[in-house]
């Protein structure tokens, strides 16, 4: 049984580093799962979570909110745990998270070259939106 709890950097830091490397590959420095978690924990917001199965980290979400709509990133489930249920809790408990802090939509990005989980996300009731996504590295 998975048990969902935030994130504990003294104890996770290792094992996220390693889920991440093996689902994402991180093949830009603006995405290094180090920086990655050293940002998102000088936030304070509580909303980085990870999934534990016997001691082991198997599943990862992290959420942001701006007070006007929440974000969902580093979704990511240990390939051993998939078709299993685990993504669905991660992003219900995300989600739940968010609602608490008056959050009332979410949105999520997909990279083009992992169209194929749409298909997860639409049976979460997440819709593809008439939106043009644009970045820029600072």
């Amino acid at each position: 049984m998975q048990e969902i709890r935030t994130y504990n950097d003294t104890t996770d830091k290792i094992m996220v580093v390693e889920l991440w490397q093996k689902i994402f590959g991180y093949d830009t420095a603006h995405n290094d799962p180090y920086l990655t978690i050293t940002k998102k924990l000088a936030v304070h917001d509580g909303l980085f979570f990870v999934a534990v199965e016997k001691f082991q980290i198997v599943g990862t979400i992290m959420a942001g909110y701006d007070g006007h709509r929440g974000w969902l990133y580093s979704v990511a489930v240990d390939p051993i745990m998939r078709h299993q249920g685990l993504g669905s809790l991660l992003v219900h408990h995300a989600e739940s998270a968010l609602k608490s802090l008056g959050c009332l939509k979410v949105k999520l990005q997909i990279l083009n070259t992992n169209i194929p989980v749409t298909s997860f996300y639409k049976r979460l009731g997440y819709e593809i939106e008439p939106t043009v996504s644009m970045g820029k590295i600072l």
